[in-house]
């Protein structure tokens, strides 16, 4: 406490009330599925489709993830996370493609492997030309005989772990590793006479007349870095040496993926293309040896080859993944966390999608091909420029699953977002009952029927969008519709908030639905709890539905489960200052005070109903409910009831004469009311 000496007027801030409650995000989605590129099973946080080219690359008629992605963020979505799949399998899974480079004094003998920085085809399309450069170079300056260090003239460029190549005429080169630079009396340390601060490759000088000046000059290496012959990257003063600041090793090693799911969280840096590991196992015991490499620098520029995506040998378990032990070690853990396992760490996601069980794959390579180039006679004749190579395009295609695979993954998904009891699974039907055949309805009523639960909606049709693949076939592909609707979802919680039934706005980026409904087929399809997306006159597709699948009338609407879910994701999250506090009657008011603040912030918002704050929630925290017995073990009991908000789903207007005018009045019929 301050001690006032000075007599006058202090001003002290006491903060008396509890912390605040607020509202949490609910617009984020998670999305798993099949990518071009990318880490597999790794969540990665996208706030853009071309954050989301840069990591994952582009459309590809293998998967609907890029289409997915890119309705998410054209509906009104901001942030979702994406977990690549491909097969693990060891033999024929998911590889990059790499290179190897050698040693230049022992030609067989490998020092790096160059490879794409993930899995896949794709990597096939780069080529890495090596350079080996000297960014630093000096002399010696001749005078006492030191065989630990070397007097120079001039320190600049050179650095401890420094690479060097020492040569005077009419001697054999030698390379070295500098040890320090001393400064003060610029030189170069040889053999460190500090015995904490040497290296294994410390040595003195020998081989040369110090009589006579010496050549140092520095080694190191650039690496450019081109995909279909256009350069996309260049890294420059790369070492061979591991103390080396520069190591090429650890300048391009693979990125690691975020681990906290903090909504504030900065974004992944765009990968580099390539990351190198070095391949020998043997480095300190030749250092040892005082046995120093160099690169045996290629003429031309090195193609990486032999990269696979991982997608013929593709199963649902590579989708779903499978929950680890605690016995486990961390390399099967790994080999278990797949797919949705992937998303149960990242906790800000409220909404989860798989659209590539639904997968319909083709090879990009049936697009229609570009036509040729007509030079014009009129112009001057030039030499034309080089033509780049054609990419290497896979030819791997997934499976196209059965229905009893997609039923497996999406009853999955739904046990994934009721474990969690955070999120909700939007489930799309398989093509077989998102076509207009002769099966009509029933098919996806069939569907509809595999799944009751409170955290999942279903929606039908699919979308068509038009295809940037532009194949032979069509300009327009089908895809399923879990795209669009998490970014209504998204767009309907930043318009309004959570508690708005995220249906009746327009869809973008979707030219039509694969399945035209009338009124009367939307009444059934919306009776059996499947969300329609129609076609209205003069009001364009529209998702005209906004239930769950459950039979629980409670719990019918999916505003209503997700206004719950983030009332109590929230109060969890910020009421976890109460713990360790004293268990008495201010603790139990503040807690109060705190839940009963939030919840009058919804009711005024319109997310609770009822014209009074005490109609549209209840909150019990004090002696009536946390009798001594419990308050003695260290237990309080917060009791908390809120009425939220259903939509009005049908609106009925009651035309009736009254004398010799009309009346119009306004009715709304609940779900059940008869």
């Amino acid at each position: 406490m301050a001690t006032y000496l000075t007599p006058g007027v202090y001003y002290q801030r006491v903060d008396a009330s509890p912390p605040a409650i607020t509202a949490i995000r609910t617009d984020v989605a998670g999305f798993v599925g099949i990518a071009v590129r990318g880490p597999v099973d790794t969540a990665i946080p996208v706030e853009s489709f071309r954050q989301f080219q840069a990591q994952f690359g582009t459309f590809t008629g293998v998967g609907f993830l890029a289409y997915t992605v890119r309705a998410f963020f054209e509906n009104g979505g901001r942030r979702c996370w994406i977990v690549r799949v491909a097969s693990g399998d060891p033999v024929g899974g998911a590889a990059p493609a790499a290179a190897i480079v050698k040693s230049a004094s022992t030609p067989e003998r490998d020092v790096w492997r160059i490879s794409a920085s993930s899995p896949g085809v794709w990597g096939d399309n780069l080529t890495v030309t090596v350079q080996e450069k000297h960014r630093a170079q000096t002399v010696t300056i001749p005078g006492p005989v030191q065989l630990s260090f070397s007097v120079v003239d001039s320190t600049n460029g050179f650095t401890r772990a420094s690479l060097v190549r020492l040569s005077q005429p009419g001697a054999p080169s030698i390379l070295k590793v500098v040890s320090d630079i001393d400064g003060r009396n610029q030189a170069l340390v040889w053999l460190n006479d500090k015995p904490a601060h040497r290296m294994v490759y410390d040595s003195p000088i020998a081989g040369f007349d110090l009589n006579r000046p010496v050549l140092i000059e520095s080694v190191e290496y650039t690496l450019l870095v081109a995909e279909l012959g256009m350069p996309v990257a260049l890294y420059e003063n790369l070492s061979l040496i591991p103390e080396n600041e520069n190591y090429a090793p650890a300048v391009l090693a693979p990125l690691t993926a975020p681990v906290d799911s903090d909504p504030t969280q900065t974004l992944p840096p765009v990968p580099h293309p390539i990351v190198v590991e070095d391949l020998r196992s043997d480095f300190v015991e030749l250092a040892l040896n005082r046995t120093i490499e160099t690169l045996d620098v290629p003429a031309a520029p090195v193609p990486l080859a032999w990269g696979r995506d991982g997608l013929s040998l593709l199963t649902t378990y590579d989708f779903i993944g499978e929950d680890s032990d605690p016995l486990d070690s961390d390399e099967i853990k790994n080999a278990k966390t797949r797919g949705l396992r992937v998303l149960k760490a990242v906790d800000e996601v409220a909404m989860v999608a798989v659209p590539d069980i639904h997968i319909q794959p083709f090879l990009s390579s049936e697009n229609a091909p570009i036509p040729p180039c007509i030079p014009d006679t009129c112009l001057p004749t030039a030499i034309p420029p080089a033509v780049a190579p054609p990419p290497v395009e896979s030819t791997e295609l997934p499976p196209v699953f059965s229905d009893a695979a997609i039923a497996k993954v999406e009853a999955a998904l739904v046990e994934h977002c009721e474990n969690l009891g955070d999120r909700v699974a939007i489930l799309d039907p398989p093509l077989s009952a998102s076509r207009n055949d002769q099966l009509g309805l029933g098919a996806v009523i069939a569907w509809r029927s595999r799944f009751d639960s409170k955290y999942a909606a279903l929606y039908y049709p699919w979308s068509r969008v038009v295809d940037p693949l532009q194949s032979v076939t069509s300009i327009t592909r089908d895809i399923p519709p879990s795209g669009h609707v998490a970014g209504q979802y998204a767009a309907s919680d930043f318009a309004v908030g959570v508690h708005k039934a995220p249906a009746n706005a327009p869809l973008t980026w979707i030219q039509d639905v694969t399945v035209p409904l009338n009124s009367t087929q939307h009444g059934v399809l919306n009776s059996g709890g499947i969300n329609v997306l129609r076609a209205l006159p003069g009001r364009g597709l529209r998702i005209m539905g906004a239930r769950t699948v459950s039979s629980d009338p409670d719990w019918i609407f999916v505003n209503v489960r997700r206004l719950i879910m983030m009332i109590e994701k929230a109060i969890y999250k910020s009421t976890q200052w109460a713990v360790f506090e004293p268990n008495n009657s201010i603790t139990q008011a503040s807690l109060r005070l705190s839940l009963t603040s939030f919840l009058i912030s919804l009711w005024q918002k319109g997310a609770l109903a009822g014209a009074t704050a005490a109609e549209a929630f209840f909150v019990k925290c004090d002696a009536s409910n946390n009798p001594p017995d419990q308050t003695d073990i260290g237990m309080l009991l917060a009791q908390v009831g809120v009425s939220p908000s259903y939509p009005f789903e049908f609106v009925v207007l009651r035309v009736g004469r009254v004398g010799n005018q009309f009346e119009v009045t306004e009715q709304t019929v609940y779900p059940g009311a008869s």
